[in-house]
Formats: C-alpha cells, sequence, structure tokens
C-alpha cells in the first residue's frame, strides 16, 4: 500500500506517522506540502496530527483553505485523518460534525480504550479540542467510540468515517513501537485497510 502524508505549517506527527506507515507498508511515504495542486498516485492519503496554522481561529480551521485540500475533495482514495487532521476533515466538511474544546477545558493526554464494536484497542490522546459534537450521532458512521467519557464527546465518539475518509481522536501513530503503551495502532489499520 503506497502512502502520503499532507502536511500543513504547525504539523508535528509527521514523523511519527511516517515511521509507522513505513513500518506498516515497508514503502515511505510521500510527504506533501498543503500548497501542492497536484496529489501523488497512492492508496492511502493521511492528514497527521499538530496544531496546524497554529489552530488561529480555532483547532482546523484554515488548514481547508490550502491548494491541496481541494485536491482531497476530489479523490476517491482512501483518506486518513488524526486528531488534528480529524479536525480539519470536519472543517472542511470530508466528515460530519466537530471538534469542540475538551469539557474539562484541559489539554488531555494519556493512553484510553477504545472500542470498535466488540474489539478494543488501547490507544494515546493528545488533545484540547477532541469534544466531537454531532446533533444526530444515529445518522453519522460511528467507526471508534471511548470506553469512557473522555473529553465529552456525543455517545463517547472517537472516529467517524464517511465515504472513503476516517477520522479519529486517538494517535495510531504512538502505539505500534515495543516501548508504546501498546502495539494496537497497527492492528486498527489491519482492520480498516487491510495490507
Amino acid at each position: 500500500m503506497k502512502t502520503a502524508i499532507i502536511i500543513f505549517p504547525g504539523s508535528n506527527c509527521d514523523n511519527e506517522m511516517e515511521r509507522f506507515l513505513y513500518n506498516y507498508t515497508g514503502i515511505k511515504p510521500i510527504r506533501v506540502w498543503h500548497k501542492e495542486t497536484q496529489l501523488p498516485d497512492v492508496d492511502l492519503y493521511v492528514l497527521p496530527g499538530g496544531f496546524s496554522y497554529g489552530d488561529y481561529l480555532r483547532a482546523g480551521a484554515l488548514a481547508p483553505l490550502s491548494p491541496v485540500m481541494k485536491e482531497l475533495k476530489k479523490t476517491d482514495r482512501k483518506i486518513l485523518g488524526i486528531c488534528n487532521g480529524f479536525q480539519i476533515l470536519c472543517a472542511a466538511g470530508l466528515l460530519p460534525g466537530t471538534l469542540r474544546i475538551n469539557k474539562t477545558q484541559k489539554f488531555i493526554c494519556k493512553p484510553v480504550t477504545v472500542c470498535q464494536g466488540s474489539t478494543y484497542y488501547i490507544i494515546p490522546i493528545a488533545h484540547a479540542e477532541g469534544n466531537y459534537y454531532h446533533p444526530n450521532p444515529s445518522k453519522i458512521n460511528i467507526k471508534f467510540t471511548y470506553t469512557e467519557d473522555i473529553n465529552g464527546s456525543t455517545n463517547h465518539i472517537a472516529g467517524v468515517a464517511h465515504k472513503n475518509v476516517l477520522g479519529m481522536m486517538p494517535h495510531p501513530e504512538r502505539a505500534f513501537e515495543t516501548y508504546h503503551c501498546s502495539q494496537d495502532g497497527i492492528k486498527i489499520l489491519e482492520n480498516y485497510y487491510g495490507r
């Protein structure tokens, strides 16, 4: 599987994501700067975590204006957004809902348990605006939920999908090395994308 990482000013999880994807696929990901107007021919585009544009206005608000996002909106290839990438995809209208400030109004950084159906994963989170909101959760494709109320998210939602797009707040790229809290990040890719 060939992959590409979309990088915005303020992205800071791109190196972790590159190691993660290389570990998973055996193929070095292509790094794509946000000003690009053409996308490389790959199977999966990834928007990593960080603070795109310094979270100016609010998390993910300015990144949808980048030229590369116009191209992402046209593709039928798979798109994955992690944390800030999830926020960007929601702000761009590629995923339903929005991400708000955590109910505690504090940054949360710790391993959590999320589930996908009957499968459970231990994956780290690191966010201040991870409180997912949607007025009609029964009408969206919920892919991951927290096993407890972590940040105030509607129905404990940790990740959603729409068509070819998946977004999630937990960081699978921080759960694959032997020194990480788990190696469940790889399991998430295997279960969602295959090899």
